[in-house]
């Protein structure tokens, strides 16, 4: 979610009269937002995404709520000690959290272990241990339309006769401090992006959340008017009609059968109904292809933490299996793909599967993604039924992403085209007609300039070196992951000092390049690659033949917080993950919106990036997914590129002999090893194109004005990549609930005031 403070002021239409109140008491507002911790929830896009969807939801006037964990300790915070990443806790609730208010009045119980007890009456869950989960909740406000939605975080309690109620009295200060094993459930974020680790711990993590959800959700069903309780028991035949619930990924899986559990065991409804009731409720969207991602709990692990879903799974398994029989008889081969138990050495779970069964739609989050989805990893599931397959491209909301981040950008555009492009992003295009104005052109490069400036400022104060503000900022900021090609990167930076040092009188045009992110702890090839682009950086930026011409930043920490100051600064935006591999990316949009040309393959959301903009203002290069299933179905040999291209051989003989790590000549042995041997993602293969992609982005950047030029035009076509189209498309296709523009009565304002617009809909 990163800080709150700001946001809140935007959305509220306050920011103007704080700083004013603030500037008053001998305070500076930035100074203020600056002590703010971020709140770092997620790892990555996928939780990024989250929050900007709960920003539209409640700027559209929709009726939502995101439910999450309130973990103690969020994403770690990234240290780099000797150019190695080190990472330490993220305390961010050290000194309290003044967005969120507890509410023990709704704290609810979760089960863990037991035994299942079958009888006429139907299965009993027993003997289980109870872990209370206790909702934080933290306004969501609309943009300017007086809408507050909430965001219920679940934190873990033990409850107070925890140890006590068995006949261990005997040591009463061990019970409670084993406490502490109940409360672990929220206190640390897995730190994995796109990467599935089966620990019981994140399982109990995973159904923790999704257990206290339904709960409170159904509780609220049941308190209004629509689950009208005739005395005896709540009729649920219109729940899919008043609940929609969103998976976000299969993290949240354990929801499907968790609610079949209470529709059948303890709401006493026939399958086949809650079967149905349940399908209607859920959606799933899709964020990965990676098959390392994917998550396949074993089947042992389930049956001790969970034996009652386990069940429920396996009886979810039989009908789905029994129904492809019948379709396709004898076709073996078909039922063991898509069955939701893999056999074969350990039996699991496969999450994805049971997701795409118990839903009524799935949708991947960018069309190549979609597209992917539908035709290689759930084939099978599309055969069956198209029409439960859809796209949704992501989006980033304006509000954090422009407003916030950009001001000065944000204030130009209004200029031009007035403010309501604020929520209607769309509007955007309007600066099309702009593009040949001069005055126009200057002004969008004077803002950029003056971020640039406030950025390098930044990093003087950080970093301790001297930056080139007039240099271009090409900028490569996202997680650490070898399908992402940060080391694609690298070795354009070396062969950049190579030509420099090569013929130092020649043309070059000035780059600093900042690489930032972090890796997963236990990810060894990613801390490779950090500490391999530190070893660049301390050998490129202390060469006296090289001065200013290049630098080379590692970003420490890259966060929400650190993103809205490098994003608006910089001019070129590397997205280069090998085709086929980034579902959608959104870092790329948020570029795209602040002024930055992008340099990318035809992944994810780029190809609909260049597709608004035109191909020709984007620097798109390399392998499409069609190469690299080509190449693959020939085999990728790197040996043939190293062999062919000199510029490539001089770089990884450098990193191999130990150019940038003199001191242990076998350092990034490891990482040789693996671009020779086993690159899943072809680094070689696009090299080339890369850097004759990087030559004319550096000769266009010469030209100032051409390129300020394209930069309006890829503004004017970043419209498509707003949130709230996504979240529209979203309550349309797969939630049925139409979007209000009813500006809701401020608190103090008559109620009749509500009559001034009407409304388009009404929200659910």
């Amino acid at each position: 979610m990163g800080r709150t403070l700001q946001n809140t002021m935007i959305n509220l239409g306050l920011q103007n009269a704080c700083d004013e109140a603030v500037y008053q008491l001998g305070l500076d507002m930035e100074e203020l937002e600056e002590i703010e911790e971020d709140a770092g929830l997620g790892n990555g896009g996928l939780g990024r995404l989250a929050a900007c969807f709960l920003d539209s939801m409640a700027t559209l006037g929709l009726a939502a709520y995101g439910y999450g964990i309130r973990y103690e300790y969020g994403i770690f915070n990234q240290k780099i000690r000797d150019g190695w990443q080190v990472e330490e806790a993220d305390d961010w609730l050290r000194h309290g959290n003044p967005w969120e208010k507890a509410r023990p009045e709704y704290m609810l119980p979760v089960h863990f272990y037991g035994r299942v007890e079958h009888s006429a009456a139907g299965a009993k869950w027993i003997d289980t241990q109870v872990v209370l989960a206790l909702p934080y909740d933290t306004p969501v406000p609309g943009y300017m339309n007086n809408t507050v939605n909430t965001m219920r975080l679940w934190s873990a309690r033990a409850p107070n006769d925890f140890n006590l109620r068995d006949f261990n009295v005997g040591d009463y200060i061990q019970a409670v401090l084993d406490r502490n094993l109940a409360e672990n459930i929220s206190r640390v974020l897995y730190p994995n992006d796109n990467f599935f680790e089966g620990k019981e711990l994140r399982l109990k993590q995973e159904y923790f959340v999704v257990a206290a959800t339904l709960q409170d959700i159904i509780r609220r069903f049941k308190a209004s008017k629509f689950g009208s309780t005739d005395t005896v028991r709540t009729v649920f035949d219109s729940f899919p009609d008043q609940v929609a619930i969103q998976l976000n990924d299969t993290h949240p899986a354990m929801a499907i059968p968790e609610l079949m559990r209470i529709f059948v065991d303890i709401e006493k409804l026939p399958w086949d109904k809650a079967w149905d009731l349940t399908k209607r409720t859920f959606a799933y969207t899709n964020h990965t292809v990676l098959p390392e991602a994917l998550e396949r709990w074993p089947v042992d692990l389930v049956e001790k933490l969970l034996p009652r879903h386990l069940q429920i799974i396996y009886e979810i398994n039989q009908r789905h299996l029994d129904h492809i029989a019948s379709l396709f008889p004898n076709d073996v081969d078909r039922l063991r793909r898509m069955s939701l138990i893999e056999e074969g050495g350990t039996k699991r779970i496969n999450m994805a599967h049971l997701c795409i069964v118990g839903s009524h739609a799935v949708n991947g989050v960018a069309k190549i993604h979609s597209e992917i989805v539908k035709t290689q990893v759930f084939e099978d599931f599309a055969e069956l039924e198209p029409e439960k397959f859809q796209n949704k491209t992501n989006g980033i909301t304006p509000r954090r992403w422009l407003l916030l981040c950009n001001p000065g950008l944000a204030e130009l555009i209004a200029e031009k085209i007035g403010e309501d492009y604020v929520r209607d992003l769309s509007q955007l295009t309007k600066l099309h007609e702009f593009v040949e104005d001069d005055l126009f052109i200057r002004e969008v490069a004077k803002v950029k300039q003056e971020n640039k400036v406030k950025f390098a400022l930044y990093l003087e104060k950080e970093y301790k070196v001297k930056i080139n503000p007039s240099s271009m900022f090409d900028v490569h900021v996202k997680r650490i992951h070898e399908y992402k090609r940060q080391l694609m990167n690298c070795l354009h930076i070396i062969t950049m000092y190579n030509r420099i040092r090569r013929d130092p009188t020649k043309l070059f045009v000035p780059r600093t390049v900042i690489i930032g992110g972090k890796a997963a702890p236990g990810y060894h090839m990613a801390k490779m690659i950090i500490k391999l682009i530190n070893a660049v950086a301390q050998v490129v930026n202390n060469d006296p033949m090289v001065g200013s011409k290049l630098k080379v930043i590692f970003l420490e920490n890259y966060r929400v917080s650190l993103a809205e100051k490098v994003i608006p600064a910089t001019d070129l935006s590397e997205q280069i993950s090998t085709a086929g591999t980034e579902a959608s990316g959104t870092g790329n949009m948020k570029f795209m919106l602040n002024g930055a040309l992008t340099i990318g393959t035809m992944d994810g959301a780029n190809v609909e990036m260049a597709e608004e903009a035109g191909e020709e203002n984007l620097f798109i290069f390399g392998m499409r997914v069609e190469d690299v299933t080509e190449l693959d179905r020939k085999g990728y040999n790197a040996h043939l590129y190293y062999d062919r291209l000199p510029e490539l051989k001089q770089a990884v003989d450098q990193i191999r002999s130990g150019f940038f790590s003199p001191k242990e000549p076998n350092l990034f042995n490891d990482v040789i090893n693996m671009l020779f041997h086993h690159d899943r993602f072809k680094v070689f293969a696009d090299y080339e194109a890369y850097v004759k992609c990087q030559e004319k982005v550096s000769e266009l950047y010469l030209n100032s004005k051409a390129w300020t030029k394209m930069v309006i035009r890829n503004i004017a076509a970043a419209g498509k990549f707003s949130s709230d189209r996504t979240i529209k498309e979203y309550a349309r296709d797969i939630w049925h609930v139409e979007p209000s523009d009813l500006k809701i009565p401020a608190p103090n304002e008559p109620r009749e005031a509500a009559q001034d617009k009407t409304p388009n809909g009404t929200a659910a």
